[in-house]
């Protein structure tokens, strides 16, 4: 194999090692308790902003259930099976189901929050290297980016650079919310086809303690 197809597949893995952590249902401080890899070091790999060594892609692949084929893409692919794609299941009840795989750097997802008992407390926050995309469905999202505090109904949309730290939840005890993710690398951004609206965001209200 030549040197430029080495480097190339090794870029291409850092989005399949995303994929197979999320497959997975594990978070990148996990994934760097069960490695001893660090949560920063995984982040610039699944970024493509570091190639992994040997090393690290077998402690990966067999943290992953996953083969290093799989994880190169050389796999030959398996026999089609009209099925329908199970959602993953996290331990606070949320729902995702892939809606791409292995599709270079961008992965899209549908996440669906259940209705809480009880009034939920400022989501929790987590930062990294990325670009995010988020639309909401039905149903309405709190989403904390940095010191801020946004109310999403159906329609709207927000984007973000997501080393600004971020956490979202479901404000309502009466329904379900289910909105739209698509993660990108650092610097990606979306390119508009039809004519540029006035701002990246659209509804988003600021949080007033009324409507918890």
């Amino acid at each position: 194999m030549a040197v430029d197809d080495v480097d190339a597949t090794l870029a291409a893995m850092g989005p399949r090692l995303r994929a197979a952590r999320e497959h997975h249902g594990a978070t990148l401080a996990g994934v760097s308790c069960a490695t001893g890899i660090s949560p920063s070091t995984l982040s610039r790999i699944e970024t493509g902003r570091r190639k992994p060594t040997l090393e690290v892609l077998l402690q990966l692949s067999k943290e992953y259930g996953v083969s290093l084929d799989e994880l190169a893409g050389t796999a030959p692919a398996p026999a089609a099976k009209p099925r329908a794609t199970a959602p993953l299941s996290f331990g606070d009840d949320k729902a995702v189901l892939p809606l791409t795989r292995y599709v270079g750097g961008l992965h899209a997802h549908k996440h669906v929050l259940p209705a809480l008992e009880d009034p939920p407390a400022r989501p929790r926050q987590v930062s990294h290297d990325g670009y995010e995309w988020l639309c909401v469905l039905y149903g309405r999202l709190w989403l904390a980016l940095g010191d801020q505090d946004l109310i999403l109904t159906p329609g709207d949309v927000a984007e973000f650079d997501t080393r600004t730290p971020h956490g979202v939840t479901n404000p309502s005890p009466s329904a379900p919310v289910e909105y739209l993710v698509m993660f990108g690398p650092q610097g990606e951004r979306q390119r508009p086809r039809t004519p540029a609206a006035t701002a990246r965001g659209t509804g988003g209200k600021r949080l007033p303690s009324e409507q918890m």
